[in-house]
């Protein structure tokens, strides 16, 4: 097996959106995939942006000394996009020659990402030279063990996928059983009847300017959460259980765990059971329901239910596309919005009676057992298990 440059196997591809035919627009992030672009592009010149086809790659070599990572994705969900003209856009040379499933492999290993920062240049910005990276060199093996590789690697990747869609139901089902009883007030009364269709007792909220099951309270987020003061060294953690803003996925998709761990002292601390948001851009809706114990950078927020018995419920107010409009309410900056602490606890919720959290904590902890069954973690450490491999 013999190791070819990068820069020979590859080449440059700068078509302009010139006549405006593509509307698609996409980003890139650090996490090395396509997003949607959030950027705002009103009065924008769309004809300059760069054109990218599928099985084409985008990179951005700017700043990659400081995030100690490289972006760079493959199109691979969609036929063209149109993207910042900031980014380098190139495709393989001769698929006969190298899969480009299979250089993009190489490019996701963390020993790439590390002589990609080591070779960065250009002060505090730490910019990799286009040269550069063209040099830098990857093992080229046929082309049927190159597609052996990808098969293998793809089927790991797509048991994940499917453990992500059972995920994704689990979560709608403990959305609908939320909005059942909490909302509908349908939850079960003593003999196990919906409560409000039974002819449960309502009293009507001046507040609210509502009828509410009689018990029932209105208060405020800061009366069942709050934000955690605890403190963990960088040092002790790893990228398996640090977590920012980038390696947070949008949309109520959980993480990533791929960030670097960066250099500093100390962190806010999240245990099992904590609710980490981002606060920047709010209405990118980064949330996730921590399954283990680790630290967060300053610009992830890390919600502790105040009793047990809040823990699920607090979940299902945080996951709702209600909660993060209020938080961009009251949110501070226009470019990079971000949220604001007290405002976010002063938000508006109806406490039910205990004894309802209670039996809505126990229905809710057999769905999370569920989803914690279909964790991706193992098939995560194999997918890199397999990265790793690639150089042999």
């Amino acid at each position: 097996m013999s190791y070819r440059k990068i820069g020979d196997l590859i080449q440059l591809v700068d078509i302009r959106n010139k006549d405006l035919s593509i509307t698609n627009l996409v980003g890139l992030t650090i996490n090395k995939k396509f997003i949607p672009s959030v950027a705002n592009t009103i009065g924008t010149d769309m004809s300059n942006y760069k054109i990218i086809r599928k099985n084409q790659f985008a990179c951005s070599i700017m700043q990659v000394r400081r995030d100690k990572k490289m972006p760079i994705a493959l199109l691979k969900e969609l036929d063209e996009s149109i993207i910042s003209q900031a980014y380098p856009v190139f495709e393989v040379r001769n698929i006969n020659e190298i899969v480009p499933d299979y250089l993009m492999l190489w490019f996701m290993r963390s020993e790439f990402d590390r002589e990609a920062c080591f070779h960065a240049v250009g002060g505090v910005r730490g910019s990799l030279e286009w040269e550069d990276f063209c040099d830098m060199e990857l093992p080229i093996p046929s082309i049927e063990k190159q597609r052996e590789i990808v098969a293998e690697y793809q089927a790991v990747a797509n048991k994940i996928k499917v453990n992500e869609q059972i995920c994704e139901k689990l979560e709608a089902t403990a959305q609908a059983l939320y909005k059942h009883w909490f909302v509908d007030f349908e939850f079960p009364n003593e003999n196990g009847q919906p409560y409000k269709s039974s002819g449960g007792n309502m009293v009507f909220n001046d507040e609210l300017e509502k009828e509410i099951p009689e018990g029932w309270e209105v208060g405020k987020l800061e009366n069942i959460i709050y934000y955690s003061n605890t403190k963990v060294s960088l040092k002790d953690l790893t990228s398996q259980n640090y977590i920012s803003t980038e390696s947070m996925l949008t949309d109520k998709k959980g993480v990533d765990f791929i960030s670097n761990v960066p250099d500093g002292n100390n962190v806010s601390e999240f245990n099992e059971g904590d609710i980490l948001i981002s606060n920047i851009r709010p209405y990118l809706k980064k949330i996730w329901f921590a399954d283990i114990n680790g630290g967060c950078s300053n610009d992830v927020l890390c919600l502790r239910s105040k009793e047990p018995v809040f823990q699920f419920f607090a979940l299902n107010i945080l996951f709702n596309d209600q909660f993060f409009d209020y938080v961009m309410q009251g949110a501070k900056g226009t470019k990079m919005p971000r949220g604001d602490k007290d405002w976010i606890l002063d938000y508006k919720i109806l406490l039910p009676t205990v004894s309802a959290l209670d039996l809505f904590s126990k229905e809710i902890l057999l769905v999370n057992k569920v989803k914690k069954l279909k964790t991706n973690q193992k098939l995560s450490q194999l997918q890199v298990l397999l990265l790793s491999r690639l150089a042999r």
